[in-house]
């Protein structure tokens, strides 16, 4: 029997958001794009679960409600890796991510998507630090105290640039992050936020959950500027699987793993393989007709071998140009 490419990749899908508060059983292979038998059957050794917060008004209530949510949804993702063994292994480092895949355990990481989050307070930062949160991404979909985003949110009063990139306040909390140890996420933000935050890092930066906009011309693309940007700082942009992000207009089921491929191909011809990886935003809209849940992920090795990537290669998009950047920042922790 021809061995399957797939097998034995240690692949971590970087960015993958959790139904919250009544999501179905990560335990159960149920409705949820990604749940733990999922994970098993698609061979996915890791996974960057996010407790994402919805950008809302930016007063002492709205960020109080955001960091209770956040504080909430981790709670969840921790439950994910409970003390029986029945479940994931919480895996907030490295090192702990290859020993989970070499116990044949799979790797939960946690993350927060929109430092609205943080709201003013930059101790809020530590607390999340403690609860293993391996990311933040700085934006959603609207301004926030730390930077502006991609796509502004009128409805909440912001104008199109509020802080022209990062705010001071912004660059406290990247410094901060820093310190802790944690990586900066750009997807989202603004180009004028993105550049800033990757100068401005100790550690690279890297785009969680992002395409290129040469070949989607959409606000939440990266552009070849700061594809140039990330390969001239270390960075790393993981390729996602959201219809509009990856062809104009496009529904999931007219896509497949070839369109993902090709901008795949787009960053590894850029800015080459060690820049480039995969975060497909399941359960946040990601997914194409043959790449709908967690269990199908060796149809997209199946397909960059077909291209002609070899398995170094696919090894390095598929995590482990994600775990060279998390040891980056572990070693840069004060």
């Amino acid at each position: 029997m021809t061995p399957n490419p797939h097998d034995g990749l240690m692949a971590i899908d970087t960015h993958v958001d959790i139904p919250w508060p009544d999501g179905p059983s990560p335990f159960e292979d149920g409705p949820r794009c990604v749940d733990l038998p999922k994970l098993k059957a698609g061979r996915i050794a890791g996974v960057c679960f996010v407790a994402y917060v919805p950008q809302g008004p930016r007063d002492d209530t709205g960020h109080l409600a955001a960091n209770a949510r956040a504080r909430a949804m981790l709670d969840d993702i921790a439950a994910m890796a409970p003390a029986n063994g029945h479940g994931g292994v919480l895996a907030p480092t490295a090192d702990k991510i290859e020993a989970a895949f070499a116990a044949g355990r799979t790797a939960i990481i946690p993350a927060i998507e929109n430092g609205y989050a943080i709201g003013k307070d930059i101790t809020t930062l530590d607390d999340f630090a403690a609860r293993g949160v391996r990311y933040i991404t700085l934006t959603h979909n609207g301004h926030n105290e730390i930077a502006d985003a991609a796509i502004p949110l009128p409805r909440l009063g912001d104008a199109p640039v509020e802080h022209g990139g990062l705010s001071t306040f912004g660059r406290e909390v990247i410094a901060r992050m820093n310190a802790l140890g944690m990586l900066i996420d750009v997807s989202h933000a603004a180009k004028t936020s993105m550049m800033q935050a990757a100068q401005l890092s100790r550690v690279p930066v890297l785009a969680t959950h992002s395409c290129m906009r040469a070949l989607c011309d959409h606000p939440r693309n990266l552009d070849d500027e700061q594809l140039d940007m990330l390969k001239a700082t270390g960075g790393l942009v993981q390729v996602t699987m959201v219809s509009n992000f990856l062809r104009p207009k496009a529904r999931a089921a007219e896509l497949s793993v070839a369109d993902i491929a090709d901008h795949i191909d787009y960053a590894v011809q850029r800015i080459g393989v060690e820049h480039t990886g995969i975060g497909t935003d399941f359960d946040g809209g990601g997914g194409v007709s043959d790449f709908m849940n967690a269990s199908q992920a060796p149809n997209l090795t199946a397909e960059l071998f077909r291209r002609g990537y070899d398995k170094a290669a696919v090894a390095k998009i598929w995590g482990g140009n994600f775990l060279r950047l998390l040891r980056q920042a572990e070693a840069a922790r004060v």
